[in-house]
């Protein structure tokens, strides 16, 4: 590590128009006050935007030549377009018209993650109501520099202000994290993974009014689990509390697995690092062995596609070829690092095949996870010897749908967990099945009180006999032998008829981010946001599934 004296004679050489430039960007409390207009009273130097931050963490580089720049790997990221994100603007306005009563709390706890700054400058304000409304859309704000975070998304200096105070503990879940005050004469703190010497401290503090210090904690799950554990309170007609859903539950599944003792932390898979030396800032960086990149890979390649093709009414701000590198790094988590499959030989018993399909999660959580709009499903197509298909379970339609599935066709069905599969209408889809306090089938969050069904593949060393009530296994799923923390085993004993040998099996793995039934649910809201978000999933559709993984068997 340079000394700090070393650092200073080091200040001269730096280019003067780099320095100006670092000044520039970083927001003078002049120019927020007159762009405030309707939010003049906030004080937004809480946080800073994140053009002020990507100065100094861009163009870095690899020794074998990949750029890991981390604001332009964030900016491409779901983190960094979560106030954007139409799906979620859809839901929140969709919530507000099923509970017009809690519409104000109903929108700061949706915008405590996905605008988070924001919410966070009106909270310190006193509790002064930040609704989402207010900045939407993105591309019609005030210009004020609250409009701006509350654009920026979880952004540089929301995560890395976070302190380590009761990380872990259910008081810090639901976005319930601690940003510390500006102590009397000093600077606000940006943690990160190092020690910093003082020069590169003072550097900081001069150009950003920010100071680094050496945080272990946002190494380590517990960083994760405040923003990534949702609990939310159920409504009834006159806006009383009538229950509670545990909605996102990532870190406890996490916690239920094996990764902890493997010592297999969310960033370790969702921010993979990268062999260094490599530097952590373009200017006066020190070297390091390995770099986290801030790609956030997770499995939304699609909402990532509906960005680029309505970037301009989102107000999208990454380059279109950034949002196709993190799509593609995405599909290749989903691909290499997600699930695998294996079918069995299969046996004929003259009209019948059957056969076993096994399918496990390798993730640290349960496959899918977080929100619940998200599925996987077991696609299995069986084939004769001239090729035509007498037998498929699971096929995607054009429409999004899954075809035979109960809930596509009738909002109040669904499917449930089988054990064996013998007609083409049967279909093994993982999944949360939401319920109301009378045990009715939704996709309102804020109605919801229970889980109908969640058969969601567990991850290595999940006991699902002494997992809490939170993330617990519901349906017959409970009751399957074959369900468990070593995954799933189908079994299919389907009809062939007379047709000749011999036969082929094949089986995708399929996931979609956003179900075709929580797509059109919102068709029946007449607000903006629904109607928006409806017109690009049935223009995108086709594009709103894709295979994780592919096995194949074959009679002798």
């Amino acid at each position: 590590m340079r000394h700090p004296l070393r650092l200073r004679t080091l200040l001269p050489a730096v280019s003067a128009a780099w320095l100006c430039s670092l000044f520039l960007a970083a927001p003078r409390a002049s120019e927020q006050t007159a762009a405030a207009r309707g939010h003049a009273a906030l004080d937004t130097s809480l946080f800073t935007h994140s053009e002020n931050c990507v100065a100094c963490h861009n163009n870095l580089v690899t020794p074998s030549g990949e750029d890991v720049s981390i604001g332009a790997s964030w900016r491409s990221t779901m983190m960094a377009n979560s106030a954007r994100d139409p799906y979620w603007q859809a839901s929140v306005r969709r919530e507000t018209i099923d509970h017009p009563t809690r519409s104000t709390d109903i929108q700061n706890e949706c915008g405590a993650c996905h605008m988070p700054m924001s919410q966070r400058i009106s909270a310190a304000a006193g509790g002064t109501p930040n609704p989402v409304f207010d900045h939407l859309p993105i591309v019609n704000g005030d210009g004020s520099e609250l409009h701006r975070l509350a654009a920026d998304s979880i952004s540089c200096s929301l995560c890395h202000q976070i302190a380590s105070d009761r990380l872990g503990t259910p008081e810090s879940y639901n976005s319930q994290f601690v940003v510390k005050p500006i102590p009397p004469g000093a600077s606000r703190i940006i943690y990160g993974p190092y020690q910093v010497d003082a020069g590169r401290k003072t550097i900081m503090r001069s150009v950003t009014g920010y100071e680094q210090a050496e945080g272990p904690h946002i190494r380590e799950s517990t960083f994760c689990a405040s923003c990534h554990t949702l609990i939310t309170e159920a409504f009834g007609p006159g806006g009383e509390v009538i229950g509670r859903l545990p909605e996102q539950m990532n870190y406890q599944e996490w916690e239920h697995s094996a990764f902890p003792s493997e010592q297999r932390s969310c960033q370790s898979c969702h921010m993979p690092a990268v062999s260094g030396p490599v530097r952590i800032a373009s200017v006066l960086g020190d070297e390091r062995d390995t770099l986290n990149r801030h790609v956030f890979v997770g499995g939304n390649a699609f909402m990532l596609h509906v960005f680029n093709r309505y970037r301009s009414e989102l107000g999208v701000e990454a380059l279109p070829g950034e949002l196709d590198a993190t799509a593609g790094a995405t599909m290749r988590q989903l691909e290499h690092d997600t699930a695998t499959l294996a079918v069995s030989a299969p046996e004929r018993a003259g009209e019948t095949l059957a056969f076993d399909v096994d399918v496990r999660n390798a993730t640290g959580h349960k496959f899918p996870t977080g929100y619940p709009a998200r599925r996987t499903w077991l696609h299995v197509a069986v084939r004769d010897a001239a090729g035509r298909t007498v037998f498929e379970s699971g096929a995607v339609e054009a429409s999004g749908a899954i075809a035979g599935n109960d809930a596509d066709i009738d909002p109040l069905r669904f499917e449930p967990h089988y054990q064996t599969i013998r007609r083409p209408d049967e279909v093994q889809i993982y999944e949360p099945i939401l319920g109301d306090t009378k045990g009715v089938p939704t996709t309102g969050l804020v109605t919801a009180t229970q889980y109908l069904k969640d058969n969601r593949l567990l991850p290595r060393g999940f006991d699902k006999a002494t997992a809490d009530p939170d993330i617990a296994v519901h349906g017959e799923a409970l009751r399957d032998p074959d369900f468990g923390a070593s995954g799933d085993r189908v079994r299919y004993e389907v009809p062939v008829g007379a047709g000749a040998g011999p036969f082929t099996v094949d089986v995708e793995l399929r996931y979609q981010s956003v179900g075709y039934r929580w797509a059109h649910n919102l068709e029946r809201y007449d607000a903006a946001e629904p109607k928006r978000f409806v017109s690009y999933y049935t223009a995108m559709s086709a594009q709103s599934s894709v295979v994780v993984t592919t096995a194949s068997a074959r009679t002798p």
